[in-house]
């Protein structure tokens, strides 16, 4: 995970005939896109905002470019600082993130490249603060894995019809900090901390995300302590 305050650069003085920072493409004005060639960016209003705009980038010639775009959902009570979040607080973590993989309860929309793991009944995602498999994709469901503490992944039809893991808490993950981050698809409403679109912008995305190109999600708002602007 990097830092949620994504966007640090101070822009340079204009010059006649320069254009304003402003109208750079988003990427074009971050501090760390991940190294890659292609991103993804999720941007609220506000902390306290649950819908936004999800946008994702190529990056052709030196120049980013926008490949698509949807409206996009957040966290019932918004969004927060990664590097503090707590688990179950319905909160979406800022910050900038690599996908592993992709999963999903219906086959891997057509041009798919991502890992792409089937859900089966007995897939489970682990939110066992206890367990060795915290914040882990688990099948079967060990013992030390109380099904009272994680995610029946098939019992969401809807949501995990397509998704991507997103790396937030993934590497050398805290306890309490918070499992099961996902960009998916989108419910009846706010998320309990994913990122969501609908449908057909998620298998666009499965469509056009490359892993050699390793793609990365940044997080964030477009003021603040979580921006992930540079205005």
């Amino acid at each position: 995970m990097r830092s949620a305050v994504l966007a640090v650069l101070v822009s340079a003085p204009l010059v006649a005939g320069a254009a304003p920072a402003a109208q750079a493409p988003l990427p074009a004005r971050m501090a760390d896109t991940g190294g890659g060639s292609q991103l993804i960016t999720a941007v609220a209003p506000r902390t306290d905002a649950t819908q936004g705009t999800l946008t994702w980038w190529d990056l052709r010639g030196g120049t980013w470019v926008k490949a698509g775009s949807a409206k996009a959902r957040f966290g019932a009570k918004g969004l927060v600082e990664g590097a503090s979040r707590r688990q179950n607080t319905n909160t979406t973590p800022t910050g900038l993130y690599r996908m592993p993989y992709a999963f999903g309860i219906s086959a891997a929309p057509v041009g798919t490249r991502y890992r792409y793991r089937a859900v089966k009944p007995s897939s489970w995602w682990c939110e066992d603060n206890d367990s060795p498999a915290y914040n882990r994709w688990v099948q079967p469901r060990p013992a030390h894995c109380r099904a009272a503490e994680s995610e029946h992944l098939i019992a969401y039809p809807t949501q995990y019809a397509y998704a991507l893991v997103i790396g937030f808490n993934y590497e050398r993950p805290v306890r309490g900090r918070g499992a099961g981050i996902f960009l998916h698809v989108n419910g009846r409403g706010a998320t309990a901390g994913c990122v969501s679109v609908p449908s057909d912008a998620m298998r666009k995305i499965l469509a056009w995300a490359d892993p050699w190109s390793r793609p990365h999600i940044a997080i964030g708002t477009t003021g603040g302590r979580t921006a992930i602007t540079g205005y």
